[in-house]
Parts: structure tokens; sequence; C-alpha cells
């Protein structure tokens, strides 16, 4: 008999926890939280209680890694969709697609995203917005960096941020609910030409008296 060394035995129970996430990811999907129990999940893999508890102490436990799991995986995604390109502008577009094309690709991941807002109100922080705040901080120095090349106008970067990342939120639920309409890059697209460019005419933002917001937004900035 071969004793397993420790290293061993640490990736024996790793691959058998992402094993376990797998199964238990979709149970959380197509059953819901409350209906997906321990012992379903047991017999879809085909093992004891026991070896589900050696890797997570709970099923609350398991159904917080298994969206854990989701916003690392998404994450991953986007550096390996952005990697190479060098223009912060190209990167931004790149990105935009890859988040919308992930979660295309992984509606159960969706449906865990919302139970967990749905179930968990007792957590301080949902995790899709803690992995959001966490990479908020690079953006806003992309954004600022913009700026300073006269690439984008002075504006706080912290509300592009915020305005392009809820716009990514609602339509990945819109694309969930009702069926994606268009492709990710189409989609993409009309987000961009519509942050990059606005909607008001140049003619409109010269206007006397214009409906345009940019100057109660500046008056913002100093008051």
């Amino acid at each position: 008999m071969v004793n397993m060394g420790l290293d061993d035995a640490t990736a024996s129970l790793s691959g058998r926890a992402d094993e376990i996430l797998d199964a238990a990811t979709d149970l959380f999907a197509e059953r819901g939280y409350h209906d997906a129990d321990t012992q379903g999940l047991c017999e879809l893999l085909g093992i004891g209680k026991g070896t589900i508890y050696r890797c997570f102490s709970s099923k609350r436990e398991l159904f917080l890694a298994a969206v854990d799991r989701v916003m690392r995986r998404m994450h991953a995604h986007l550096e390996a969709s952005t990697a190479g390109q060098d223009d912060p502008l190209e990167r931004l577009a790149a990105a935009i697609r890859a988040y919308l094309d992930f979660f295309v690709a992984h509606p159960k991941y969706v449906e865990l995203l919302i139970q967990e807002r749905a179930l968990f109100r007792d957590r301080e922080r949902p995790t899709y917005f803690a992995y959001r705040d966490r990479i908020k901080a690079r953006w806003t120095e992309v954004y600022r960096a913009l700026m300073a090349e006269g690439r984008l106008r002075t504006m706080p970067a912290e509300q592009i941020s915020d305005v392009i990342s809820s716009l990514l939120y609602g339509t990945m639920f819109i694309n969930h609910f009702t069926g994606q309409p268009k492709s990710s890059e189409l989609q993409a697209q009309e987000i961009l030409d519509v942050i990059y460019l606005g909607i008001l005419s140049e003619a409109e933002r010269r206007r006397p008296g214009s409906t345009n917001c940019a100057p109660r937004a500046k008056r913002g900035l100093t008051d």
C-alpha cells in the first residue's frame, strides 16, 4: 500500500472539492438552495455525506463556496480576454464583451447570484459586489490616466466605474431573464457608443438652455 503524502492528500481533497462544487452548482441552480439537499448531492456523486463535510462544513458554506468560485472564474475569464490589449479603451471593450459572454454561457451561475442576494440577507456584502469592489480601484486608475491624456473628459473616475458596472449588471440579468437578444459584440458596441458619445448632438450641447447635464455635473465637482 502506497502512503499518500501531505501534498498529494491536499491535491486530492482540492480535486474532490471542485467535483463537489460542480455538482452543487448544478443542483442549486436547478432546485434552488432550500430544495437542494446534501443527500441528493451524494447520490449524484456516488459518495457519502462525510466526504462532502470534509470539504465543506455546512450546506451554507458549500453554496457560498460555489458562488465565490463563480466570481473567481469570471474574473479569470476577463483577465484572459483582456490580456494583450495595450490600449485602455480597447481593453475596456474586450472586458465588456467577455463579461456578457461569460454569463450568457453560464446561466446557472446567474441563478446562484440571484439566490445569494435573495436568501443570504445577513451577509454584509454579496459576493458579486465584494469582487466588484476589489477591482474597482484598478479601473478608476485607468480612467484617471485617460483623463490625464485628454482622452476622457474630466469627471469623477468612480462615477464612470459605477455607471459602467451598473449597466453591465443590469444587462446580465436582462439577458438571463429574456434571452440575449443581440450578440455580446453588438451589446458591447451599443453600450460603449452611448457611454463614449452620449445621446445629445453637438448642436444640442451648445444650445443655450440645453438639458445637457454636463454643466450641473461640473458644478457638483466644486460645490
